[in-house]
């Protein structure tokens, strides 16, 4: 990850390969938003109406390149990037605003060993944002790249962009003494560090992460960070009747795993359950996804790899909470031994599921994970789970889902998750939809009515929380995997989504002002 300072230098006097100063859409055209006024005093004060003939206007994400002039600029490069409106009413500029800003300036630095980020800072919280933008945007899965000699200018060539993340960030406008400045940065890291997990864990081929490598890296991460790890193998869970998981599993060659990992915090008076669905590649199963649906479905264990990932950084930052992840670890593959359409499984909590679709297998796994979670009383249990397409119909590819058995509890993880920077929308949970789940044979169906999936799941999930237990499910279905092209802090592929929501969640209820 790239490294990160804090300085007092000027923009103009920084030795780096580049300045990044924020511009805004005025009302009369781009005006410059930079932390401090030397850079544009280098152009002698004519920055923005450079910018304005090379067609920047100030849009948000927007990303212009300017060679320094000839003299009163230490940097060789200036890269202006868009902030969107000037704020009228308040003084500071849209911590998410800031973010996005500081990982699109970091992309297009690629290849660069070093920038200075002079944007506004105003308070604690700007500085924090631009950190942790800047961080965000400065990434790259490059594990599977060529190493050949001569692989670079090939990738040049197909006009592929193979360059190494910006190699440090440098914080203009910080305070390297402050402490509070300092807490900022840490936790920047930490955070960014631990999205790049899952990042990395998402973007990682299904011929290399399966159910074993991943409990294997758990327990590798567990060792280092000094969390407390249970596995549940296939015997185990059968031993311990949970069908909906070992059912989901069967027809693959690697078995599954149920994984418990958790932190402990000092003090800690409130416990947070997190349930990750794992599905490490889903080919629907008997119920085979039709031709373009596979090529991602490495992806489909992104809930997981959030709720891991924000296990480690609960521990990393100390928190005053306990954080228990559950991973329902799976590979859903066709063969004889499958799961077949019509087929019945008792699941953990003793409820019968009749399996009408095989494609419906993360709720399958979820259920068993949700049910033993509860187990342990815990505070709240929230679900991550890549769980629907139809969730994706009702809100895009940007934006998670959010339902929940207890309304006050679905509105605070929704402020949470906005407050992270993190689109999500509050979805109902209408009970008329339970109907559809009745199965002539079981306890419930798996799929019920087509109209209304994305809230069918959910509902089927609840079907596993005990009384009593707060819950909140987050269907991150269309986030979790960017098809498209990057944006923002945002790279194509992997993108790590929940794990800002639910570390904020863990400092909330640390705080005791959520739960």
């Amino acid at each position: 990850m790239s490294a990160l300072t804090l300085s007092t230098s000027s923009g103009a006097t920084l030795r780096a390969d580049a300045v990044v100063v924020g511009v805004a859409k005025g009302a009369e055209g781009p005006v410059v938003a930079s932390g401090d006024d030397s850079v544009d005093k280098a152009f002698g004060g004519g920055l923005a109406a450079i910018l304005e003939t090379l067609g920047a206007g100030g849009a948000e994400g927007e990303v212009t390149k300017v060679p320094a002039p000839g003299s009163g600029l230490t940097a060789p490069l200036v890269v202006a990037v868009g902030l969107g409106e000037i704020p009228e009413k308040k003084s500071s500029y849209d911590p998410e605003a800031l973010r996005r800003a500081a990982g699109a300036a970091a992309r297009a630095l690629g290849g660069k060993k070093s920038a200075g980020f002079a944007l506004p800072v105003d308070d604690v919280e700007s500085l924090a944002a631009v950190a942790e933008g800047a961080l965000l945007g400065a990434y790259a899965f490059t594990t599977y790249r060529g190493r050949e000699a001569g692989e670079d200018a090939k990738a040049k060539k197909k006009g592929e962009d193979k360059r190494a993340p910006l190699g440090e960030v440098v914080l203009l406008g910080g305070k390297p003494r402050d402490k509070a400045h300092k807490e900022a940065v840490a936790r920047a890291e930490v955070l960014a560090a631990e999205v790049h997990r899952a990042r990395d864990l998402i973007n990682m081929p299904s011929n290399d992460l399966n159910p074993l490598t991943f409990t294997a890296q758990v327990q590798a991460a567990a060792k280092e960070h000094g969390l407390k790890v249970e596995v549940l193998d296939e015997k185990a869970l059968a031993k311990g009747g949970y069908g909906g998981i070992l059912g989901v599993g069967q027809g693959s060659e690697v078995p599954p795993r149920l994984v418990r990992v958790s932190y402990s915090g000092a003090r800690a008076k409130k416990t947070v359950a997190l349930v990750g669905k794992g599905i490490t590649y889903d080919s629907g199963g008997i119920s085979l996804k039709p031709a373009g649906s596979n090529e991602t479905m490495k992806c489909d264990m992104s809930g997981a790899a959030a709720v891991f990932a924000t296990v480690v950084a609960a521990a990393r930052l100390g928190l005053k909470v306990n954080v228990t992840g559950w991973l329902a670890l799976a590979e859903n593959m066709p063969s004889g031994s499958a799961t077949r359409p019509g087929d019945v499984l008792s699941m953990y909590s003793g409820k019968t599921v009749e399996v009408l679709n095989t494609d419906a297998e993360g709720r399958l796994v979820l259920a068993d994970a949700l049910t033993r979670a509860c187990e342990e009383s815990p505070d709240a249990v929230v679900d991550v789970a890549t769980l629907t397409g139809a969730m994706m119909v009702a809100l895009g590819s940007r934006t998670f889902g959010i339902m929940a058995n207890d309304e006050a509890f679905r509105g605070n993880v929704h402020d949470i998750a906005g407050d992270a920077g993190e689109d999500a929308w509050p979805m109902p949970a209408p009970q008329h939809l339970r109907k559809s789940m009745e199965s002539p044979v079981a306890d419930l169906a798996n799929v019920g009515d087509r109209m209304g999936g994305g809230l069918f799941a959910g509902l089927f999930l609840e079907e596993f929380v005990t009384d009593g237990t707060k819950w909140a499910h987050l269907d991150i279905a269309g986030p979790a995997f960017n098809d498209g092209a990057p944006h923002g802090y945002t790279p194509k592929g992997g993108t790590g989504v929940a794990v800002r929501t639910l570390v904020r969640l863990a400092e909330r209820a640390a705080a005791g002002d959520v739960l």
